[in-house]
């Protein structure tokens, strides 16, 4: 074990060995946009932005601000952004050309930050990277995302890539799926994992015609995160979780209960009032299923890194499966300090979670969790190391 490892284990609990041909995640890192949003200042600032005079608008927009529980996040969008693009803040204008030129190169360089802090954590150098899987639902060209952000990291031009496009929040848990399957499919193979995230594409000024525009308004940030993944650690890596089995399910008939569509104003968002109850109603049977495949049965035996879609997701899920409610606070901390960023919050959420697991022992298992389109479950048994 590396000379971290040593200090971590005699501080706190003997490290877990990992299971052979497992994958693990051994890095883990994350990057933001300059620019900080604190929520009780967000209000203020949309409403000015976007030029509107609705009085029922803004106490929407602040009512819902205080039932989401952020407190802070962090935005690509800006008063120099909109000077330039005076057009974004107009109703019904076709902006879809503008948010690609602003929305391309801002997730790229968020996602080559996130990369850069996890690979310096992972301590091993960028030519040992053999493939990558990038996520992102805030940008669309060709090549894609993970063309330009392996030229940024001067990656190897024979690297495996994979690019997941509009995927949406789950996004980050089929990357840890698809990546441990490459980990543990390609002997000796490191994966690093990018997601990166701007609500750039669905910035629009506000219409009573469609409220979900606020409660996107409200809720989401922008960011990036990354993770190696990789199996069998080597002595100088420091894995910390395992991804142990994984599963991906979705609802027949919901497709349209989260509704995206591209159009020429950019990315037009729907969502159901009867997501939360959807989730309700299925998510013990999913859980069974990852939690079967470990020797613990009690949900409130393993740790829980649940994507936090919103409060009303998490409340439904606590109340579901009768969690204690220390469980979710990872998830409720993450969405507190970031808002939902869609695919990235996952790893912010597995972040915090290391850091409680490190501190406190905590559970051998835990579930990795996110919630999307389809409606879409996306779901990973994890175990600390």
């Amino acid at each position: 074990m590396a000379q971290g490892d040593s200090n971590g284990s005699s501080k706190h609990h003997a490290r877990r060995v990992p299971t052979l041909g497992k994958a693990t995640i051994l890095a883990i890192g994350k990057a933001f946009p300059s620019q900080i949003i604190p929520q009780e200042c967000l209000v203020e600032g949309y409403i000015r932005d976007t030029k509107c005079e609705d009085a029922y608008v803004k106490e929407k927009l602040e009512r819902l601000c205080k039932n989401t529980t952020v407190k802070t996040r962090y935005t690509v969008m800006s008063k120099e952004i909109l000077d330039k693009y005076p057009e974004l803040a107009t109703e019904g204008t076709p902006t879809i050309r503008q948010k690609l030129e602003i929305a391309n190169p801002a997730v790229v360089e968020m996602a080559t930050k996130a990369s850069l802090a996890c690979i310096k954590e992972w301590g091993r150098p960028v030519k040992d990277i053999t493939h990558i899987v990038y996520v992102s639902s805030s940008e669309i060209r060709l090549p894609g995302g993970d063309l330009y952000l392996a030229n940024e990291l001067g990656l190897k031009n024979d690297i495996g890539r994979i690019m997941l496009y509009f995927l949406g929040c789950y996004g980050g848990v089929t990357g840890l799926r698809v990546a441990k399957d490459i980990a543990e499919n390609n002997p000796g193979s490191r994966v690093l994992l990018t997601t990166s995230e701007t609500t750039i594409l669905g910035f629009r000024p506000p219409n009573k015609a469609r409220p979900y525009d606020l409660v996107g308004a409200a809720l989401f940030g922008d960011g990036a995160a990354a993770a190696i993944i990789g199996a069998n650690p080597l002595n100088q890596e420091s894995p910390f979780m395992e991804l142990n089995y994984a599963v991906q399910q979705f609802l027949p008939e919901t497709h349209n209960v989260i509704d995206g569509r591209l159009t020429e104003e950019g990315i037009n968002f729907k969502l159901g009032r009867d997501l939360p109850q959807k989730i309700e109603a299925n998510i013990e049977e999913f859980c069974k299923k990852l939690i079967a495949k470990s020797n613990t049965k009690d949900f409130n035996d393993f740790f829980w890194a649940v994507h936090p879609g919103g409060p009303a997701i998490l409340n439904k899920l606590e109340n579901t499966l009768k969690l204690s409610t220390d469980k979710l606070e990872c998830s409720r901390k993450a969405l507190m300090d970031y808002g939902n960023v869609s695919s990235n919050t996952i790893f912010y959420v597995m972040e915090y979670m290391r850091d409680h697991l490190k501190e406190n022992g905590g559970e051998e298992w835990g579930l990795g969790l996110a919630f999307g389109p389809g409606i879409t479950f996306e779901g990973i048994l994890l175990r600390s190391l």
